[in-house]
């Protein structure tokens, strides 16, 4: 791996890694402990719709996508948080509409100059420079909101009846979260795909759950977990030339694996 990082773009890769694990470990953290991960899914995919509207219309990606998932994140937190035992249903029409309107927009796009295939499993050796500054940016203002708000985020987390006593608005911080969720999605799929958040988002949290005493211990130990993972499969994908974002997936998906191998040993050993 070491003479990997004579490349730049292999540099590039690995702090563009670094950084959406660190990202996807703050947020997966969220998403698991509040039980959102099938929302977080919808955000990502309804974030196509975005795509299309900036590919039919010309508008800039960033801008014009991150509206749109914003949009689409609304609609599902406010559904989510109003009527819980409908949620499922209206996300997963949400996250179907919008990956539809997206990749009609797409078709009917004069020229037809968008590769679908880089915004699933990602472009993580094609990261330029300038990425990795807004990923940068939004790797330490997250750190700095869920600092700022730390209390009352664990608060609404674990216990939102309390939470509400203790005069938490807790529809504030959902809505305020889902917000947070959206952005960090647009952000970092243009760089390591759709499918690859979604696997740093819940794989890495899903793990440390059962180890970590506290909110602070899990979003650590699950960007840490998350930086592991991009490391192997980044040194994988060099050493047997297969792709990048693909290998970082199985790689994510093995340890998964092993870990409810491990977690159903203990569980029958206690059982004893």
């Amino acid at each position: 791996m070491i003479e990997a990082l004579e490349f730049e773009f292999m540099r590039n890769a690995l702090a563009a890694g670094l950084l959406a694990s660190v990202i996807c470990g703050i947020m997966g953290t969220l998403v698991v402990v509040n039980r959102i991960v099938f929302l977080s899914g919808g955000i990502a995919h309804a974030a196509y719709g975005g795509i299309g509207l900036a590919s039919y219309f010309k508008w800039p990606f960033l801008p014009a996508t991150i509206s749109f998932s914003l949009f689409a994140a609304m609609l599902m937190a406010t559904v989510s948080y109003s009527k819980r035992h409908r949620a499922d249903t209206v996300i997963g029409v949400i996250w179907a509409l919008g990956m539809a309107f997206g990749i009609i927009l797409i078709d009917l796009t004069p020229g037809y100059n968008v590769d679908l295939m880089s915004y699933l499993f990602g472009s993580i050796l094609a990261v330029p420079r300038s990425d990795l500054y807004i990923m940068a940016f939004i790797s330490v203002t997250m750190v700095f909101l869920v600092t700022y708000y730390y209390q009352d985020l664990l608060a609404m987390s674990y216990d939102e009846e309390f939470a509400k006593i203790r005069g938490v608005s807790v529809k504030k911080y959902y809505f305020g979260m889902i917000g947070m969720l959206a952005v960090a999605v647009v952000l970092v799929m243009q760089v390591v795909g759709l499918i690859l958040i979604i696997a740093l988002l819940t794989i890495p949290p899903f793990i440390v759950e059962k180890y970590a005493k506290s909110l602070f211990q899990m979003m650590v130990a699950s960007s840490l977990l998350g930086a592991a993972f991009t490391v192997t499969g980044l040194w994988l994908s060099y050493r047997f030339n297969i792709t990048s974002g693909a290998s970082i997936i199985m790689v994510s998906g093995v340890a998964f694996l092993i870990s409810l191998i491990v977690n159903k040993i203990r569980f029958a050993g206690s059982e004893m």
